[in-house]
């Protein structure tokens, strides 16, 4: 069993679902998510990241878990999302609450990640960023994820709002030693 270091981490549970959906819809979309720097609100249009359902059905893969990022007062400020394939696992729906960003939450969480990833033996990390979100990009570049040169289509699916601009997604890759 994995413990992780930070005490204000630990793996998510059934309980969970509704409050990871709403930290992912305020994160990412509509007006809320403006506060931070995280925001796609300006690239899809609608207020929908994830729903119950989804987050739901992430949480039960094989090889998926949650991690979230408690408050003093346990409530969930922050989450990522790890999926074990094969001998990588790769990163998403990882979000803080937008007006806590920048406060080093998305940092803890990406090492409570990397330091998950070293206790199961896997040292290749994998995330799909929109090409678009520099800032963000440059941001785990600097935390040492690297493009990968692939590039993947990003599809409207008729949950998640509308795309107000092309959109694809930038593979990055870290490699841990």
């Amino acid at each position: 069993m994995w413990y992780c270091s930070n005490l204000n981490i630990c793996v998510a549970v059934n309980k969970d679902v509704v409050p990871i959906k709403d930290l992912l819809n305020m994160a990412y979309r509509g007006e809320t998510s403006k506060q931070g720097w995280t925001s796609e609100a300006d690239l899809i249009a609608g207020d929908t990241r994830a729903d119950e359902k989804t987050v739901q059905e992430v949480m039960q893969q094989t090889g998926s878990i949650f991690l979230i990022y408690k408050s003093n007062q346990q409530k969930i400020i922050g989450c990522i999302n790890i999926q074990q394939l094969n001998s990588s696992i790769n990163l998403g729906m990882f979000s803080v609450l937008p007006h806590l960003q920048g406060a080093g939450i998305g940092k803890q969480l990406l090492l409570a990640a990397e330091e998950f990833a070293q206790h199961i033996n896997i040292n290749a990390i994998y995330m799909s960023v929109i090409s678009l979100r520099t800032e963000l990009i440059d941001w785990y570049n600097r935390c040492g994820y690297m493009d990968t040169g692939e590039r993947k289509p990003f599809n409207e699916d008729g949950l998640t709002g509308n795309h107000l601009k092309k959109l694809e997604f930038m593979v990055l890759k870290k490699i841990k030693t």
